[in-house]
């Protein structure tokens, strides 16, 4: 089916947008948990992420919410300014940066990332989740969903948290959770995907179903009840309802520590939407490339609602956009209509929102962590060498043990440090036959070479000939020139002769008492 714009869209959609409805929910309440925000700001900030950016986006794909890369800043900037109404102004505030942003072109800072760093994040992201879902799925609930960082608010960490599982389990947690995930697996299997009306019931929509109903059965001593499910703010009336929006201060617009917030807050936020634009892109079985622009207009615009009626910042969203593409999302849609469902539920259907169990939710999301890090993308990795193995697996290290954007910034150091030392190794060889040395540089060759060309020149003695070839460098840096003028100069002292080709000060002119010193190498 075609809407007006010529967007593709089908049933698919819907069923993947109902998917990443069940994904998020936990997820928007969790991370204004560990935010320290209202728990209705999460989920303002999932509508405007599903609705505002979705329309906006140029994504197919993506799907944007509240993001745990912004927990520790928004936890930071409550407290600082003071009132959380100061804090929606800085929130607005960072949204119409974004705007200005996108307008300005700043979306092209995503393609300068190597894909080695944007797949050890991917893969990072499915170990976390995994990990992090792990003591959800044997019900030791004390981390908030959706948080992501090494040290956690519990004063646990990531690893330390997979201890207590042994020692806090639950029992009905255990049963549900690991039902839930032999039912996934069951369903993601050929012989439901082979059935035509089987195949049309989204697998994670079934075990909530299941979940909920096999809590219900067992006994009130039993059952799982409190932080063991899902937490929704209730309304009794419309009007109660609108008391859970909360608008910015606009008498505080002079102050610049929420100006400064602001900026801190569209930065971060414009960086972890690009990165996962890229990642996003990387999945998209149809390989379709999002207008990063666009995509920083569209996220602009939903922090700007987002903040005028009471949400937390947002961004586009890996976990999310992952679920979306797993359960077979085609278009803009699935993420529009996930965004839709949240509101609708929100208002109509709370109570039975908070029958889900967290230990089934952790099953779908540890499904959807293992397809994000299967070990086929590990031994591909490995296939590809070592300057592409290497900024992988720090990455991937470096986002477990700190968070999100702290280790991808870490990857991309190692990856950027490999291009320069790959470079360094290429830029120049070197051949000996007895008293001749050829030198050729291979291609453009940086002052980090000259260490390497003046260990070269170090080992020519009296009666060697130096022929060094340039014609393959198209620049040459001022550094190398230096150091062969200075070489040139001492070369007659030494004994040593020297012919050069194709490196001239324009590539330079080597120039001595008005004479041209490098001559014509000829044969070689």
């Amino acid at each position: 089916m075609l809407n007006k714009n010529g967007l593709k869209f089908s049933v698919g959609d819907l069923s993947a947008g109902l998917v990443v409805f069940l994904v998020a929910l936990p997820l928007c309440l969790g991370i204004a948990l560990a935010s320290g925000a209202p728990l209705f700001a999460g989920l303002i900030a999932g509508v405007c992420g599903g609705i505002i950016v979705g329309l906006l986006s140029g994504s197919a794909l993506g799907v944007s919410g509240p993001a745990a890369g912004l927990t520790v800043i928004v936890f930071n900037a409550i407290q600082d300014l003071g009132t959380y109404e100061s804090f929606l102004l800085a929130v607005f505030i960072g949204g119409a940066i974004q705007l200005i942003f996108g307008a300005i072109g700043a979306g092209k800072i995503a393609f300068f990332f190597p894909s080695s760093v944007i797949k050890g994040m991917l893969s990072a992201i499915g170990i976390l989740i995994i990990l992090k879902q792990i003591p959800h799925l044997f019900g030791v609930d004390q981390d908030p969903e959706g948080e992501d960082n090494f040290f956690q608010p519990d004063g646990e960490n990531t690893i330390s948290e997979l201890f207590n599982v042994g020692g806090f389990f639950e029992p009905a947690a255990v049963i549900i959770g690991l039902t839930c995930m032999a039912i996934l697996i069951f369903w993601d299997g050929k012989w439901i995907k082979g059935n035509k009306i089987l195949s049309l019931i989204p697998g994670p929509l079934l075990v909530v179903f299941i979940a909920i109903f096999v809590n219900q059965l067992f006994s009130s001593d039993f059952s799982l009840k409190g932080d063991h499910l899902v937490k929704i703010p209730v309304s009794q009336s419309f009007k109660e309802f609108a008391g859970f929006f909360t608008f910015p201060d606009w008498q505080k617009i002079t102050n610049p520590a929420i100006w400064k917030t602001g900026l801190i807050i569209a930065i971060i936020a414009s960086l972890e939407t690009l990165l996962c634009v890229e990642a996003t892109d990387k999945l998209d079985p149809e390989i379709r490339i999002t207008p990063p622009n666009r995509e920083l207009f569209a996220q602009g615009a939903g922090n700007m609602f987002s903040g005028l009626i009471g949400g937390i910042p947002l961004t586009q969203v890996v976990v999310r956009s992952s679920a979306n593409i797993q359960a077979g999302g085609k278009s803009k849609f699935s993420a529009i209509f996930h965004g839709v469902l949240l509101l609708i539920s929100v208002y109509f259907i709370p109570d039975l929102l908070n029958r889900i169990p967290l230990s089934a939710l952790a099953a779908i999301l540890i499904l959807v962590g293992y397809k994000l890090a299967k070990p086929s993308l590990f031994k591909q990795m490995r296939s590809e060498g070592q300057d592409q193995l290497i900024p992988f697996l720090v990455t991937i290290i470096a986002i477990l043990l700190t968070n999100l954007l702290t280790g991808i910034f870490i990857g991309l150091g190692v990856g950027l440090a490999y291009v320069i030392y790959t470079n360094f190794r290429s830029s120049i060889s070197v051949n000996r036959d007895g008293k001749a040395m050829m030198m050729r540089f291979n291609k453009d060759v940086f002052f980090y070479n000259r260490a390497e060309l003046m260990n070269w020149l170090a080992k020519l003695s009296k009666g060697d000939t130096l022929y060094v070839d340039g014609s393959k460098a198209k620049f040459i840096d001022h550094d190398i020139f230096l150091t062969l003028e200075e070489f040139l100069e001492e070369a007659p002292k030494r004994g040593v002769e020297v012919f050069l080709k194709d490196v001239t000060r324009k590539k330079i002119n080597f120039l001595k008492d008005n004479e041209v010193i490098s001559k014509t190498l000829v044969g070689k």
